[in-house]
């Protein structure tokens, strides 16, 4: 079960891969089940804040992610205040999706959520029944366990490299790869 395709997993894209949207990825899964599955890139931010795209959102010091292809137009979210914000769902340890809205926005206004205990992101990562199975057994893939450093304490740009390395010393090397080969 350790090893298996579940929620509170991660997704770390193999290192070579071409996909501008996939590529040194870290994807958390929110939800897996019959009808596919469902996550967000952890690790790419854009040039955004959640004021930016959102007019009637509290004032709020937020960056956006990108969270994926899919429905580029939704906003997700990523937290850490657990049931505080009604709806919620825990997908690993000290890391909950979603919520009610209108919760999260008193929330926020009346400051009991700040900046560092969220993380919004444009659009997810989405599969059909069977395909990101597919995509795993082809070894574009690798499976790590979700952590909350992952999206609270490190800066987006150095998690692909963390969580290769706490797989263990075999992807240590591996997170060691430069990202253009020809720096090598």
């Amino acid at each position: 079960m350790k090893n298996e395709l579940q929620v509170g997993k991660t997704l770390l894209s193999i290192p070579f891969v071409m996909d501008p949207y996939f590529r040194r990825s870290v994807i958390a899964i929110c939800e897996h089940n019959d009808m596919g599955s469902l996550g967000l890139i952890l690790n790419k931010r854009l040039d955004l804040t959640i004021n930016d795209l959102i007019g009637d959102f509290p004032e709020f010091d937020s960056t956006v992610h990108y969270g994926g292809p899919v429905q580029t137009d939704s906003i997700q979210y990523l937290h850490r205040v657990g049931n505080m914000l009604e709806g919620s769902k825990q997908i690993g340890p000290d890391v909950y999706w979603g919520g009610d809205y209108e919760s999260l926005k008193f929330l926020i206004k009346n400051q009991l959520i700040k900046p560092d205990d969220i993380r919004f992101y444009v659009g997810y990562s989405g599969w059909s029944p069977g395909q990101l199975a597919d995509e795993m057994e082809m070894g574009s893939w690798v499976l790590g366990d979700l952590s909350a450093n992952y999206l609270f304490k490190f800066e987006p740009d150095i998690v692909w490299a963390k969580a290769m390395q706490h797989k263990g010393p075999n992807y240590e090397v591996i997170a060691q790869i430069p990202n253009e080969m020809l720096l090598n």
